[in-house]
């Protein structure tokens, strides 16, 4: 589940196969409006297409020219993302 305040949006819940597309789509959206620091600490379980979602929402950010930030990322989402060798092409975090 995706909820918004301003310009954060609050992703909770498990992000699996099973719950990522639809998130996508709502995530991808907001992205198209505006920039977005998007908090993952309320995540419950992650799987390798929480990794996916999330690569695919930086690339909808830039190609509409929009930051997206992130704050709260799960250690097993960061350890997925230095497994597939992709850490680096992660938003940046904010403090």
């Amino acid at each position: 589940m995706i909820t918004r305040e301003g310009n954060r949006l609050i992703v909770q819940g498990r992000l699996t196969i099973a719950t990522v597309p639809a998130l996508f789509e709502t995530g991808a959206q907001h992205l198209a409006s505006e920039d977005f620091l998007v908090d993952f600490s309320k995540v419950e379980a992650v799987d390798s297409a929480a990794v996916s979602l999330l690569l695919g929402w930086a690339r909808a950010a830039k190609r509409n020219q929009h930051e997206l930030r992130v704050t709260g990322l799960p250690d097993d989402l960061l350890s997925l993302a230095r497994l597939y060798g992709v850490s680096d092409l992660l938003p940046q975090q904010s403090a």
